[in-house]
């Protein structure tokens, strides 16, 4: 099993707050990739790197960036032998592949034939994930049909449902999945963060999406989400319950998380392992 975190992203919001915040706190985060910002006692990135490192179904991990933070990614990677970091060769957010994209970029560059691990790489969940469990309940889900693929969900807020992309499921088979619908278009409160598990049999998936979608805008393209919406009508997909995550979209979501990290996680080293 492969593991590909996507790391392409400007972090736009984020690094705007930064310059506006007259504190002057957080000036040293300027100019930084998200998946790169300290949290707790190491770069964001690097938690999943450790849990990754320590999973025995996982022998790779890539990591897709942008030309800007390349160089960065690189010194970042260096003592961490099984990663390697690819290039998207854009400069800019509005010149952006799309996460999909991205994600269709390292299957291609790396010739990946097995299955993938995909992480949003501003992402971090809470300490009942477990990646052996995932892993395991992957690999049961195989031996029903080799095309099975997995996701993760867990409870919002009435009020959430327009931030993310919402399943609806029957038992722990997923029916469908609403990108931000109101409260009132769906029952369901079941928000999907950017962490999926697809079946090597699936990734030729990823070339009929993006050809379909080719003229469409960039947000039709750009969050993994919209491929798995895409992907539920034709692969069995299922879903894995979790507590909750930490999504780093914003100076005020990045010092909640690094609050939690330095403060309260529990044990650092069975971290998501």
């Amino acid at each position: 099993m492969k593991a590909v975190v996507l790391a392409a992203g400007y972090g736009t919001r984020l690094q705007r707050d930064v310059e506006g915040d007259s504190s002057g706190r957080f000036a040293h985060l300027a100019g930084t990739a998200k998946p790169l910002l300290p949290v707790g006692n190491c770069a964001l990135i690097s938690h999943w790197v450790n849990a990754l490192s320590a999973c025995a179904a996982v022998d790779s991990i890539y990591v897709v960036t942008n030309a800007v933070y390349y160089a960065a990614f690189e010194e970042w990677a260096a003592p961490f032998p099984k990663v390697q970091v690819l290039s998207d060769q854009t400069k800019t957010n509005e010149d952006r592949l799309g996460a999909v994209a991205c994600l269709q970029l390292a299957v291609k560059h790396f010739k990946i034939q097995d299955h993938v691990v995909v992480i949003g790489g501003d992402t971090l969940f809470k300490e009942d994930f477990s990646l052996r469990q995932i892993t395991e309940k992957f690999s049961d889900l195989q031996l029903q049909s080799e095309d099975s693929c997995l996701v993760l969900s867990y409870q919002c807020r009435d009020e959430e449902t327009r931030k993310y992309g919402i399943l609806e499921v029957d038992a722990e088979l997923c029916v469908c999945m609403k990108e931000k619908p109101l409260p009132s278009e769906t029952d369901s409160r079941r928000a999907c963060p950017c962490f999926y598990v697809f079946s090597k049999t699936s990734l030729p998936q990823l070339d009929v999406f993006l050809e379909e979608k080719k003229e469409a805008p960039i947000e039709q393209r750009d969050a993994p989400g919209n491929f798995v919406s895409w992907l539920i009508p034709r692969n069995p997909v299922y879903v894995h319950q979790i507590s909750g995550r930490f999504d780093v979209g914003n100076l005020t979501s990045y010092i909640e998380c690094d609050r939690y990290f330095r403060e309260n996680l529990q044990d650092v080293k069975s971290y998501m392992v």
